[in-house]
């Protein structure tokens, strides 16, 4: 059975202002060097921004000795995650894509729809998740890990989000 979270990262800036930000091949490069002080090997692997939006794909990976137990009881090398991120040209109401990521021979699933709308306040980016875990027994265990740890990481994305915006815009 698949797991849902829905998270909003809430921002003081105009919904342009962000898409500006996520449109740079800057923010993500300096995102990278945030994610190698937990991650060593963090990089940017794709980014594309065209008419059809921006297309990135991120590759980190955490060491196997890093993981959780339950974690390292089902991955038994270090676990290289894929991430591919997609959204669309910017709209002034609402801005869609998509996000997936992948574990080679992962035992599972994590995709999601993101949105970025303007709000009174600035704009949120709104990423809705779902996990899925193949493995009997543990997967709902594993499930749940990786949602609250998805919140964390979606947490720090927007901090440094704000904090790349003020100092670079």
């Amino acid at each position: 059975m698949a797991r849902r979270l829905s998270y909003s990262a809430r921002y003081e800036h105009p919904a342009e202002t962000v898409y500006q930000a996520l449109s740079s091949r800057q923010f993500w490069d300096d995102q990278m060097v945030e994610f190698r002080k937990l991650t060593p090997q963090s990089d940017v692997d794709k980014f594309v921004v065209d008419e059809n939006g921006i297309d990135l794909v991120l590759v980190q990976t955490l060491p196997r000795s890093d993981l959780p137990s339950i974690a390292s009881a089902v991955i038994k090398k270090d676990m290289v995650i894929t991430r591919t991120e997609k959204l669309g040209p910017f709209h002034p109401e609402k801005t869609e894509g998509t996000y997936t990521a992948g574990i080679p021979a992962g035992p599972g699933s994590l995709t999601g729809v993101q949105e970025l709308f303007p709000t009174e306040s600035g704009s949120t980016l709104r990423r809705t998740t779902e996990v899925k875990v193949y493995v009997p027994f543990v997967n709902g265990k594993l499930e749940q890990l990786i949602l609250v740890n998805l919140v964390d990481l979606f947490r720090g994305e927007a901090e440094f989000t704000a904090d790349w915006i003020a100092a670079n815009a």
